[in-house]
């Protein structure tokens, strides 16, 4: 039940951080800068900024989940193996001349793959919201103890 409220509590914010994280340097783009390349070029990324912004909160609740079951094993090999997995991926596309817009979609989906993995470890038969120790209440391990 705490998780499910989380994860609304992250999609509503995530909403409210993707339209202002995005609209502020699409209007305001002088706040940051007052070249025109660079402002060309931040408003090139935006549809991938937009992107990996709109996930993030909803990854910190199923993160923190994680951590508050200390499934740290499983974080820990997640985490190593979305990050090297995007540092390849950043080397690829730099390599190739895609240039900051590349690295941007990598790192879109660098914390979608983070959110999907999460997910799904938590949705998962044998993940932690299906294990016995957290579906009792304490009540019921008081009786079993």
């Amino acid at each position: 039940m705490l998780l499910k409220s989380l994860v609304i509590i992250g999609a509503i914010t995530r909403s409210g951080l993707g339209i202002i994280g995005t609209a502020v340097p699409w209007f305001f783009p002088n706040l940051f800068t007052s070249d025109l390349e660079v402002i060309g070029e931040m408003h090139k990324v935006l549809l991938a900024y937009f992107i990996a912004l709109m996930v993030t909160p909803v990854t910190r609740s199923l993160e923190g989940t994680l951590l508050v079951g200390q499934d740290l094993r499983f974080l820990s090999f997640s985490m190593s193996g979305c990050f090297s997995l995007g540092f390849l991926v950043v080397l690829l596309l730099s390599s190739r001349c895609y240039g900051l817009p590349g690295c941007w979609w990598a790192l879109a989906g660098f914390q979608w793959a983070r959110f999907s993995i999460a997910l799904r470890r938590l949705t998962s038969p044998n993940g932690l919201l299906y294990s016995e120790e957290f579906s009792q209440s304490p009540l019921e391990r008081m009786k079993t103890v």
